[in-house]
């Protein structure tokens, strides 16, 4: 007959065991997510120093066309909030008068967004002329290409918001602070700016919890239609 002794032998092996398959799930599970941020991340380099070197013509056309049309610099640069809540410099083609942000405040009562975080009109009259092209075809975002080979920023991410945006978030909101921001985003191929704020942050907290490199490669290939249609791109 077995011992006593036996049987609680038997038990701490089993159980030493047991924590020895726990520990080896856990490692797996955190090498599988390494393996998937390293590639996403090199998806970023490859595909922003493509896009740098392949666009570099479109991007002299456009600086001069911004120039050329409105006193003020070519590129306009904001401060972002990217993961964690780290602020970064955010970079695209200018697309409003210089003096755009000292007038944002008079046109607040404008504000066509419904849920009061983000500010948004469909004829916003401190859009230049050349500007609402590069809005219509979204060429005013191909200088965040530079924010994605920094690492500030993926190709494919919710979008960064600005840092009184974030002041009036909800806990629930801030969640789409988890993952690095994008060029584009879910909500970016399905409407852009008619898409109210509450369904952004949702769409946004979807794509967080089913990324994927594959998933990002459909959001990109879908990008290319939903910039020809225009819908939404104010």
């Amino acid at each position: 007959m077995r011992s006593e002794l036996d049987e609680l032998l038997d038990q701490i092996s089993s159980r030493a065991h047991g924590g020895t398959t726990r520990r080896a799930h856990i490692a797996a599970w955190k090498a599988t997510v390494a393996g998937s941020y390293a590639a996403k991340r090199a998806m970023d380099i490859v595909g922003s120093l493509a896009g740098l070197v392949l666009l570099s013509p479109l991007f002299l056309v456009i600086a001069l066309a911004v120039k050329l049309t409105s006193p003020g610099p070519a590129i306009f640069t904001q401060i972002r909030v990217g993961r964690y809540g780290r602020h970064f410099k955010f970079y695209k083609f200018r697309t409003m008068r210089k003096d755009a942000e000292a007038l944002k405040g008079p046109l607040a009562p404008h504000n066509e967004s419904g849920d009061g975080v983000i500010f948004k009109m469909a004829r916003d009259p401190r859009i230049t002329r050349v500007g609402r092209i590069l809005r219509r075809t979204s060429l005013d975002e191909l200088p965040q290409l530079w924010n994605v080979l920094l690492g500030d920023m993926s190709l494919v991410g919710p979008r960064p918001p600005l840092p009184e945006e974030v002041a009036l978030y909800t806990l629930d909101d801030r969640k789409r602070l988890d993952v690095t921001p994008g060029i584009t985003c879910l909500w970016q191929v399905e409407g852009r700016s008619d898409i109210p704020f509450h369904q952004q942050v949702a769409l946004d907290k979807q794509y967080i919890l089913s990324q994927s490199i594959w998933r990002d490669i459909v959001i990109l290939l879908r990008t290319i239609p939903a910039i020809i249609g225009g819908k939404g791109a104010y």
